[in-house]
């Protein structure tokens, strides 16, 4: 009888290892490596079966391997995507679904990721073949689904199954135009011994399912667990060998859900698509900076407006902040939706450069609608709403701020400043507050440039002059 052998693989890089060790040589990461039982030699993996097949198609087909060519030989073809049924989805995938490309969806329990999939399913299906797998759910749960999303789907193929072998069967006799994966934590291979939504079976799956997506030409659509720290489970290399990545975020409190593209071989990334969670399910929002002003006439100091730009979208979103004294030794420093290290920094640069005295007092600062906003374009609007908040002053409710902050006080450039301009135009802002020496068409906004915070500070705040400290 012939003796199992074992492996040891990372979890983070993949990397495989004789034995066990406590951390891996690779990456760094320790704890990482998990042991898997291996095949027997006589299994053959799906996709090396795929492989062999695919060489004998060729040689029949041309009688010859493939041979490697120069680029200018490769001729180029124009992409041919297919419309998901939502603008917004179209756009973080950069104008609709390639035909054989590979999508992986991760996001948190609950937020929207099967809803999405299946209104899209659903409108796919009307112009071609579409197979939803529903490997954690039974057919009669997609059922309820559809029924409360009010989804006909008489042409949507419906399979629940979690056996590779089965799904890859079925993909080569359907031969659908789109195939959904939900989830591949749950897809198993039955020669491999170790469980489902492990490092080995997570990555042979969609290696399997990513060549017979790219042979048969079929628009795959997978859905990955994400772990407690919102990444997506599994190996690192799930997400390299997919050709899109998207996160699908939201916060529970709120209705509104962000689709984030952070790869992306077909379009640009950090796109954002917004939706709507809505009692009939999601509903594609098509002015989202709207969203995110909250009370724009109501008139209450500490409050600023920004522009954002996620990807090549512009959003105009309200911070504010608060200052007050504290009750404790040391001063609470609080923030949704900013970045910490950022607010920080800028609370010291307001001290040293400004001298505003906020090393003993509490600071807030909030973005609406809790969007995360990570630029450093923020920082200007952040810097004044602090300061409005500490002298108790209003911002002009149609003025909008956008700079980087430097620790010396001076504001920097930024990119996309165009855009930016043009959306608070569309909006009806008439003042913007830019850096100095960025001279573009203005959108019929009012321009003050600027070139240190304590300038920003007077442009900003009426009442406040370059002597006032």
């Amino acid at each position: 009888m012939a003796k199992t052998k074992t492996e040891w693989i990372c979890s983070e890089c993949g990397d495989r290892f004789p034995r066990s060790l406590g951390r891996c040589t690779s990456c760094g990461t320790w704890g990482s490596l998990v042991e898997q039982v291996l095949a027997s030699p006589a299994a053959k993996s799906p996709q090396a079966q795929l492989s062999s097949r695919t060489r004998k198609k060729r040689l029949q087909a041309t009688g010859q391997p493939l041979a490697a060519i120069t680029l200018p030989q490769i001729e180029q073809s124009q992409l041919a995507r297919i419309p998901s049924g939502y603008g917004e989805f179209d756009r973080v995938l950069g104008g609709g679904i390639v035909p054989g490309s590979l999508v992986l969806i991760g996001g948190d329990p609950g937020v929207g990721k099967s809803t999405l999939l299946l209104q899209s399913a659903s409108y796919l299906s009307q112009n071609g073949r579409v197979l939803y797998v529903c490997a954690e759910e039974s057919g009669q749960q997609i059922k309820l689904r559809a029924s409360r999303l009010n989804i006909d789907g008489s042409k949507l193929y419906i399979l629940p199954e979690t056996d590779l072998d089965a799904i890859l069967l079925e993909l080569e006799t359907l031969q659908p135009q789109v195939a959904i994966v939900d989830s591949i934590q749950a897809i198993f291979w039955a020669e491999l011994s170790s469980a489902p939504g492990s490092v080995s079976q997570v990555r042979e799956c969609t290696s399997a399912l990513m060549r017979i997506a790219k042979q048969r030409n079929i628009a795959l659509a997978i859905v990955g667990h994400v772990t407690k720290d919102g990444a997506i489970a599994g190996p690192k290399v799930l997400e390299h060998l997919v050709d899109t990545v998207l996160y699908f975020e939201g916060d529970r409190f709120q209705t509104h859900r962000l689709l984030r593209s952070v790869k992306n071989r077909f379009g640009a990334t950090q796109e954002v698509g917004v939706f709507d969670m809505a009692s009939g399910g999601l509903q594609e929002v098509t002015n989202p900076s709207e969203l995110f002003i909250s009370g724009r006439d109501e008139i209450a100091p500490g409050t600023a407006t920004i522009v954002a730009c996620e990807g090549t979208r512009p959003l105009v979103v309200e911070v504010q902040a608060l200052v007050s004294p504290t009750s404790y030794s040391s001063p609470r420093r609080t923030t949704t939706g900013i970045e910490t290290s950022r607010f920080l920094q800028i609370l010291a640069v307001l001290e040293k450069r400004v001298g505003i005295p906020l090393s003993k007092l509490d600071a807030y600062i909030a973005s609406a609608g809790g969007i995360n906003v990570a630029e450093p374009a923020a920082d200007l609007g952040v810097a004044v709403a602090i300061a409005a908040s500490f002298r108790d002053r209003i911002v002009d409710p149609y003025t909008v701020l956008m700079g980087e902050v430097g620790l010396g006080g001076q504001v920097r450039p930024i990119s996309q400043l165009e855009q930016r301009l043009k959306e608070a135009s569309k909006l009806g802002f008439r003042h913007a507050i830019i850096p100095k020496g960025q001279v573009l068409q203005t959108h019929g906004l009012r321009v003050t440039q600027v070139s240190r915070v304590l300038e920003a500070l007077v442009a900003a705040l009426p009442g406040v002059d370059e002597g006032d400290d």
